[in-house]
């Protein structure tokens, strides 16, 4: 058995990834949830523009799939889920930059996106965290 970091044992894995992996999979969470609730009430109410309902729930579920496979590869300490997963956080400032920009409750949502997205990008870059998933200098 060889120690890359797919064959560590799990109390080897950095608590930077760790809470990388559990906030991009809250993220992701919340999207399926939003696509979810599009799909409820595309059943249970009679929409405006039916094609456009359905084409929103399934583009949100669809946009689920990425930090839910990002959070997983994270978890597992893949090397190529640290991609995916600055991709997503990079996604989520400025959403919640916008989201902020409308007050009340949204400022709330916005700024605790932006938060998320700033910790996990501080995680995933973290030289703790890139050795763990097997990133760094090319030896030789």
């Amino acid at each position: 058995m060889s120690d890359t970091p797919e064959t560590l044992p799990s109390a080897a894995r950095p608590r930077r990834i760790t809470a990388a992996a559990a906030l991009t999979a809250l993220e992701g969470g919340v999207v399926a949830a939003f696509g979810i609730v599009s799909l409820v009430m595309l059943v249970t109410s009679t929409p405006d523009d039916t094609v456009q309902a359905v084409t929103l729930a399934v583009t949100v579920l669809a946009l689920a799939v990425l930090p839910l496979a990002a959070a997983r590869g994270l978890w597992l300490r893949r090397r190529w889920s640290r991609g995916p997963a600055m991709i997503v956080q990079l996604l989520g400032l400025p959403v919640g930059w916008q989201m902020a920009q409308n007050g009340g409750m949204w400022l709330v949502a916005g700024v605790g996106i932006g938060l998320a997205s700033l910790a996990v990008l501080a995680c995933v870059v973290n030289p703790t965290a890139t050795e763990a998933l097997g990133i760094g200098p090319r030896e030789g």
